[in-house]
């Protein structure tokens, strides 16, 4: 399979899933949103779309956001598979007509969601667990788009996750990142650490758990098996 993903930030990637694409034989190309120019060559013949994180939000006045947004929404009418992962959640939802802004307060750190079964979502209980201790690293939330099924919520966030249909899928939390990726958002990101708030873990607690990123690798992989073997 031909997999083409949206990168935002130079430090915010694949992580573990350019492990999963090598180990099962995929081929990739991938848009970098932050080039001067960028490329969207190879996102025409992939079957699937993955649009990961990144520190900006959707309403902010990037000039790229727009340009990705009609990319998206192509791909949607196109059939694609795709998942969008935080602010690709948020583009995601934004690209299906609803609202992201800024939640209450940010949650950032390991922190557990609950993950539900119901009407759409219904075909990912084989493949979910119904608890999961998580990673998470945002201020802003959306919507679920009308005709989505929202599937998780958290203490802090009650959207944690949405499907359309049965291909496109927005996580807000971070099963992909493995401990490598964690510590790298951390070393780029520490201004937010700044401010004590409920929801926000410092670094040290942060790292304590960062065994926690082995399981939810295993869970992204197995979300990634079902939406391959769609």
């Amino acid at each position: 399979m031909h997999i083409h993903y949206f990168q935002h930030v130079p430090f915010e990637g694949l992580a573990s899933i350019a492990d999963w694409i090598t180990q099962r034989g995929h081929t990739t190309s991938h848009t970098r949103w932050y080039d001067d120019h960028p490329d969207t060559t190879g996102l025409e013949e992939a079957e699937l779309l993955i649009i990961v994180g990144g520190t900006m939000g959707v309403y902010e006045p990037y000039p790229w956001i727009p340009a990705e947004t009609k990319l998206i929404q192509k791909a949607m009418d196109s059939g694609k598979k795709i998942l969008g992962i935080c602010l690709g959640a948020q583009l995601l939802a934004h690209a299906l007509g609803a609202n992201v802004y800024p939640q209450k307060q940010p949650e950032i750190g390991w922190f557990p969601i609950d993950i539900t079964f119901q009407e759409q979502a219904a075909p990912l209980e084989k493949v979910l667990p119904h608890h999961l201790n998580t990673f998470h690293f945002h201020g802003d939330t959306f919507d679920i788009p009308a005709g989505a099924t929202r599937f998780a919520a958290s203490a802090a966030c009650s959207n944690q996750a949405f499907i359309y249909g049965d291909r496109i899928i927005g996580l807000q939390f971070h099963m992909e990142m493995n401990s490598v990726a964690i510590l790298e958002i951390l070393r780029n990101c520490f201004s937010v650490f700044k401010h004590h708030a409920p929801f926000v873990q410092q670094p040290e607690k942060i790292e304590q758990y960062l065994h926690l990123a082995y399981e939810n690798n295993q869970t992204m992989f197995r979300l990634l098996d079902y939406l391959a073997g769609l």
